[in-house]
């Protein structure tokens, strides 16, 4: 069964994660909603050497491109457009993974600011009761981040920090990738082959 899922992107290191994601929902016959911020855009162009541009159609078109996926599957979203209708709880997806998440986007999630697209989208999963994923890209923690992620946990969010095992053997850097994004979509209950499940590798 077709799924929605928002995916927002902000300035953490671990854009490669988030590329991966990207690639495996729309591949999986996902529909997803692209929300990043500017800090996302420089991220993804120094990791991974790719240009997200602010004009929504445009990046629209190179993901398509780079991702092989339907047009109709991808809707990318600017980070002030609040006629997106993951901004209300009418439109809301079926789950939504912020990814990498910075520690400002952590905190301002817990407390509520709503400040921009991706922050509202958030605060509408929670009080949907809806599935939040945040994937937070940042060691080490301050008592700062770590009470605003329990704080978040106690909301229902999931926090999955992007830490790889190392029982399926990794051989690469995608490998690890892989190994971080398959706990993510299993979260998702979104089927995969990235990595074995223990007891099977």
């Amino acid at each position: 069964m077709s799924k929605t899922i928002t995916l927002a992107l902000t300035g953490a290191s671990g854009m490669p994660y988030a590329m991966r994601l990207l690639e495996s929902l729309l591949d999986a016959g996902h529909h997803v909603y692209l929300v990043y911020s500017q800090a996302a855009q420089l991220v993804a162009a120094q990791e991974m050497n790719l240009n997200l541009p602010a004009k929504t159609a445009e990046a629209h078109r190179i993901l398509v491109e780079r991702t092989g996926c339907k047009p109709e599957q991808l809707t990318v979203f600017a980070r002030e457009d609040w006629n997106a209708p993951i901004a209300s709880g009418s439109g809301a997806a079926d789950a939504m993974v912020v990814c990498p998440c910075t520690m400002g986007t952590l905190a301002a999630i817990a407390n509520g600011l709503s400040d921009n697209l991706i922050e509202r989208a958030a605060d509408v999963m929670l009080k949907e009761g809806r599935k939040l994923i945040l994937v937070p890209r940042e060691t080490p923690f301050s008592a700062i981040h770590l009470e605003n992620m329990l704080k978040l946990a106690r909301m229902g969010a999931i926090m999955l920090a992007p830490n790889p095992g190392f029982y399926h053997l990794p051989k690469t850097v995608d490998d690890l990738v892989d190994f971080v994004v398959a706990k993510i979509l299993d979260q998702l209950s979104v089927e995969h082959q990235l990595v074995g499940k223990w007891g099977n590798i």
